[in-house]
């Protein structure tokens, strides 16, 4: 039962040309007080509503299509998904994927044939945060919107990549919005303190420039924060300065914190910002190193999953040409382990300058790599005779280890000999670099192999 006034109270209907009765109360936060009513009050997003972008085609030409809106918190997704529904004239459902399941959906789907068979209108099943759906419930979806029974319009902060089922997908109209710009949310606070009606107009208050910067910095890019500043700012401004309300930098720092930075262990935030961080590696850049670091311990991160990519790093993108940096960044693990947070950070960083600074081999993993794929291809071939361990008289009979040259026994402690198996004999896989180290591996190898030496 409570779950079903959940879904209830969640819930908003909007009927054609009756947007006004779901319009926001007085008693609303600011930040939906001033959703905008109209498609030409939508700031930002110029590169899909400016003049000739698709999606102003597709409105304008009222051509019906399932979409996924996707973009950052507080870039506008779900008020553009009902302007663009107000435009078609479209009877809308509006449910939260956190509070439904597939009965709602299916009484969503009888709704909507039923709008259809007896008023010829088309209903638009917008899902809140649709990444949220499993998939059983995004698969019973795909019918529906298959059939056009439903034009769904998802939202969400996800990358469809990773949140989406690919069927359902292929059938979606990605609309992707971007962060808003410093001037877009300068233009939304400027509308908030102007407006009569919904906004902070009637009360004449005034914001310094430096605050509204300051605003802007702290909601990095989300307008819904904004906003939400912008209205504790201008309560705590009144209440101090009586009836002359005066938003200056010290209100705004005084009541508001900075946005968390935006981040999903498992989402592509998270992908995105350990891919830049060993981008920057390999690119011998220590400064973007540390930034990343940073961004990514400040927003959460696990410590001991980038120490573990540090490690792999080490590995993977320096290799041999400096034989330390692996020591380095295990130690850096351990060094974490010991201490925690915030001291053993200190060691992580240590590790990322130092990888930074490296000199750059991937030898060896080009080298494993071809190796792996030689094993796979070729099969259990059979291990040289010579090579095979002999700890019984039988297997010695047989010739197990039979003819296996003893290096020390040779000048310079080594034999040309070949120990691949017969079909991959002379198969080479690593080949050293002429950086750091590496060199000297390299021209240690050549003169072993060089005539002069092999005795």
């Amino acid at each position: 039962m409570e779950r079903k006034k959940q879904v209830r109270a969640y819930q908003t209907t909007l009927f054609p040309g009756i947007v006004e009765k779901s319009a926001p109360s007085a008693l609303s936060p600011l930040a939906d007080r001033m959703r905008p009513r109209k498609l030409k009050d939508f700031v930002g997003q110029e590169h899909l509503l400016g003049e000739g972008k698709f999606l102003l085609r597709l409105i304008k030409n009222n051509v019906t299509a399932s979409l996924l809106f996707w973009g950052p918190p507080g870039s506008g997704k779900t008020t553009l998904a009902h302007l663009i529904a107000k435009e078609w004239n479209a009877y809308v459902i509006s449910l939260s994927a956190v509070l439904i399941g597939l009965k709602e959906v299916r009484e969503s789907v009888e709704t909507a044939k039923s709008k259809w068979l007896y008023e010829k209108t088309r209903t638009i099943l917008l899902i809140d945060e649709i990444h949220r759906f499993n998939k059983a419930q995004q698969d019973a979806l795909l019918p529906h919107v298959e059939k056009g029974t439903i034009t769904l319009f998802g939202i969400t902060t996800e990358n469809p990549s990773f949140a989406i089922i690919a069927p359902l997908l292929s059938r979606l109209r990605v609309v992707r919005l971007n962060p808003l710009s410093q001037g877009d949310l300068e233009k939304i606070i400027k509308r908030a303190l102007e407006d009569e009606k919904r906004g902070f107009g009637k009360l004449r208050a005034e914001i310094t420039e430096d605050a509204m910067k300051r605003i802007i910095k702290l909601a990095d890019s989300d307008a819904r924060m904004a906003l939400n500043m912008l209205e504790l700012a201008v309560l705590a401004a009144g209440e101090k300065a009586g009836e002359k309300i005066r938003v200056t930098e010290e209100v705004v720092n005084e009541v508001c914190q900075a946005k968390p930075l935006l981040y999903d262990k498992s989402g592509e935030e998270h992908f995105n910002l350990i891919s830049a961080l060993h981008k920057s590696l390999r690119g011998s850049d220590p400064d973007a190193g540390l930034y990343y670091l940073a961004r990514m311990l400040l927003a959460g991160e696990d410590p001991l999953y980038i120490a573990r990519r540090l490690v792999r790093f080490a590995s993977e993108d320096v290799g041999l040409a400096d034989p330390r940096a692996l020591g380095i960044a295990v130690n850096a693990v351990r060094a974490f382990q010991m201490l925690g947070h915030p001291e053993g950070e200190l060691a992580l960083a240590e590790a990322v300058v130092y990888l930074a600074t490296a000199p750059k081999s991937n030898a060896i993993y080009r080298a494993f790599d071809s190796a792996q794929a030689v094993a796979r291809e070729k099969g259990a071939l059979p291990v040289p005779m010579k090579l095979r361990n002999a700890p019984t008289k039988f297997m010695k009979k047989e010739g197990y280890g039979k003819g296996y040259k003893y290096p020390h026994d040779y000048e310079n402690g080594f034999v040309d000999e070949d120990y691949l198996p017969e079909e991959i004999a002379g198969t080479k896989f690593y080949y050293p670099t002429e950086r750091g180290e590496e060199k000297i591996i390299a021209q240690r190898m050549k003169k072993l192999r060089s005539r002069d030496n092999q005795k």
